[in-house]
Formats: structure tokens, sequence, C-alpha cells
């Protein structure tokens, strides 16, 4: 994994990045009808989590795509073994930005 980040270093395009510990040592806060409740980790009920993020500044969603299929997320799976198992996803998302938001939409 550290290579891969060099990589994206290397090449200009990584604004960001922080890996998350597992969830047994995070918290949950649930809103629900103007309540609060908080809940303590782990999360097996959970489909997904996140295990950390990446910032990238690129061209196109392609390019996004293209970085991401580089990553070597076999290594979390090593790494934190009851945590992420040998299959996963990474989601793409554009980061919201002010510049050309029309406020009036």
């Amino acid at each position: 994994m550290g290579k891969y980040n060099e990589e994206l270093q290397k090449a200009g395009v990584l604004l960001d990045l922080a890996g998350l510990l597992p969830s047994a040592e995070g918290r949950r806060v649930r809103f629900a009808d103007g309540d609060r409740t908080v809940i303590d980790g782990p999360f097996p009920e959970s489909k997904a989590l996140i295990a950390g993020y990446w910032i990238l500044q690129v061209e196109s969603m392609d390019e996004a795509v293209d970085w991401a299929e580089r990553a070597p997320f076999e290594a979390l799976a090593r790494i934190y073994p009851g945590e992420y198992g040998s299959t996963g996803e990474i989601e793409i998302r554009r980061v919201f930005e002010l510049e050309g938001y029309d406020a009036s939409t």
C-alpha cells in the first residue's frame, strides 16, 4: 500500500489520504426523529465499512478509475484479516466544490 501511495504522490495527483482503524475502535452516532444514539463498535451488522480514503486531483473519472484499479486491495485483508475480507470495492466520487455552484437552484 505504501508503494501505491508513493506512486500517487510522484504522479502529482494525491491531495490527501488516511487509513482508518478497525470499526471495533469506532463509534457511530445515529440520528432519528430528533434523537441521538451512540453505538460502540465493532459494527457487525455493517455490509460495508470504510477502511480509508484517498483524495486525488485528476482530469477525469476515467483517470480516477485507472488509479483505483491499481490499488493493492489485497494488502488490507492481510493486515486486518478479521475486519476486511478478500473482496471489496473502492467507491469513486467527486468532491463537491462551490465553484460553478448556483446557490439559487
